[in-house]
């Protein structure tokens, strides 16, 4: 039994009356990856941050390679051989993949001879674990999957053996996921340690060998990964079980909603080009894709912020105006992509950011005053029927938490003010709802509700397009499919006609005969083939297994 490289004992933090971790003590050793896993607030940033000294400790210690950390010093833990991947990605575009590198560890204005031994460094550690890469290429150029492995590059380079990587497949197409398994392989190899942060629970139980789940501050859980199920570890993570949402195809598909014909809009990368799609009655279409692809452009068309150059959007027959509050009293509701920034107006109270999309309609305004006593009732309601908790109607919006804030926003978007009832499946009176990234870093428990109203909405007669970067949630909501990529949209076909390989490729803008006889293929579950020929979940594990 080896020593473990890495030891958390009884480590408490407070702030002010609340207690983020609570007398946590984990272990990780040599060769091993150990998940992470907790909701939001459970914990699992705050113990992150321990350790990779951006907070100090009130309670316990931190061992390294047998050596205490020094607490509350970032230096000290890189020092120590600790490294961190974030979820966004810390990269100057400009610069050369070697600049990037090099940045923060050393000057980047130096002799040929030290920028010379910089880049052979650079690529010996790139072929030692298997990270391709051209150090001389333009980071802004590179693919996402590229540049996460610029980024794992920098903290291979100043010598981690300790790896954390945040949400590491948030962004990436599943091909770039296997990919990013077969380096996980590689590192564990060789002995490196790894923690693994997802909410994605089949790759946590791929990737892992062990598990350990936070929940409000505490360890409340530790297992070996072959021992439990997706199921369990979601009770250990909220507490009680978890009925994730099931593909429900639509049963009545009705007439056209809204109408995109040959649709552009400006110019950059966040743009579109040429896009046609057709959104039905009673149907989600749902649209894959990596991220900065267009899908900004596209719900903001949606939505009236931002206008085509070319081309025509009809919205129940007639030209579509690109006005935001004539679109929202025609029956388009949205869910905006970053909550905090557009969805909330954080220092105003709940219940105005309840009635703000509808603030000048006659429900809540009469004479240019504010209807109050209606609005505060209104708020109240969509509160109690999509179960926001927090400090209630008159506190900040600010003070909820994601998940709330998103119900809120849902609450708003699918309530009506003329509804009379709190069975919120009869108060869907949306023509068409806009979701860009609904369930984007919520925790298991607030992504069922979301997807379940979203799912309610379409049954009620809505025409409901979801935007997300997440694969799984576009192949369980959407009745049909179609993957942007490079301000292009794919035809919208059956979600069952499209398997996980011809999603990938199509998000990373393969549109030849390989992408299209994929679509109708199962192929190989995602993560049984690994560079070497073998099972990634097979390597990851068993060199962990065999150092334990």
């Amino acid at each position: 039994m080896t020593d473990p490289v890495l030891k958390l004992a009884h480590i408490t933090k407070r702030f002010g009356a609340l207690v983020a971790n609570d007398d946590i003590s984990l272990q990780l050793k040599a060769g091993e990856v150990l998940a992470l896993l907790g909701e939001n607030g459970a914990g699992k940033s705050t113990l992150v941050s321990i350790l990779f000294g951006h907070y100090t400790a009130d309670a316990g210690h931190v061992e390294v390679f047998g050596k205490p950390l020094q607490p509350g010093d970032p230096k000290a833990a890189l020092a120590a051989g600790i490294g961190m991947v974030h979820q966004h990605f810390t990269l100057a575009d400009n610069l050369s993949v070697l600049d990037n590198v090099m940045m923060g560890s050393e000057p980047l204005w130096q002799p040929f001879t030290r920028r010379r031994a910089a880049r052979a460094k650079l690529m010996a550690v790139a072929q030692r674990f298997g990270l391709g890469v051209d150090p001389n290429a333009n980071v802004g150029k590179l693919s996402v999957g590229e540049r996460q492995r610029v980024e794992i590059l920098k903290a291979l380079y100043r010598g981690a053996r300790i790896l954390i990587l945040d949400e590491p497949t948030a962004v990436l197409t599943p091909q770039e996921s296997e990919a990013l398994f077969g380096v996980l392989a590689q590192m564990v190899a060789q002995g490196l340690s790894i923690i693994f942060i997802s909410h994605k629970l089949g790759e946590v139980l791929r990737v892992s060998k062990r598990i350990a789940v936070l929940r409000g501050g505490k360890l409340v859980a530790e297992s070996d990964a072959q021992q439990t199920t997706q199921a369990q570890l979601a009770q250990w993570m909220v507490g009680h079980a978890i009925e994730a949402p099931q593909r429900r195809p639509a049963q009545t598909v009705g007439e056209p909603v809204c109408v995109l014909h040959q649709v552009s809009t400006g110019l950059g990368r966040e743009r579109l080009n040429q896009v046609s799609l057709t959104l039905r009655k009673g149907e989600i279409v749902a649209i894959a894709g990596v991220s900065g692809n267009g899908q900004v452009a596209l719900a903001e068309l949606l939505c009236g912020t931002r206008r085509a150059t070319s081309g025509r959007v009809e919205f129940m027959g007639q030209d579509m105006p690109a006005h935001p509050a004539r679109l929202v009293a025609l029956g388009v509701a949205r869910i905006p992509e970053d909550r905090h920034a557009v969805g909330v107006v954080g220092d105003l109270p709940v219940w105005e950011n309840a009635v703000s999309e509808r603030l000048r309609s006659p429900a809540f305004s009469r004479f240019s005053w504010v209807r109050r006593r209606a609005a505060r009732a209104y708020a109240q309601r969509v509160m109690e029927a999509f179960d926001v908790r927090g400090g209630g109607a008159h506190a900040p919006a600010r003070s909820l938490s994601g998940g709330n804030m998103q119900k809120l926003i849902l609450g708003r978007a699918l309530l009506h003010p003329d509804s009379n009832t709190s069975n919120t499946s009869n108060n869907t009176t949306p023509r068409l709802i806009v979701a860009h990234q609904p369930t984007w870093g919520l925790d298991i428990g607030a992504v069922a509700y979301v997807q379940e109203q979203l799912i309610a909405a379409r049954d009620a007669g809505a025409a409901v397009l979801v935007i997300s970067d997440d694969l799984d949630e576009v192949l369980t909501l959407g009745d049909r499919v179609a993957v942007m990529h490079g301000a292009s949209l794919s035809p919208a076909r059956p979600a069952l006609h499209w398997s996980r390989e011809a999603v990938g490729l199509a998000m990373a803008g393969v549109g030849s005969s390989e992408a299209k006889s994929a679509h109708f293929s199962d192929g190989p579950p995602l993560g049984k083939i690994a560079p070497s020929g073998g099972s990634v979940l097979h390597e990851v594990r068993s060199v962990g297994a065999n150092q334990a």
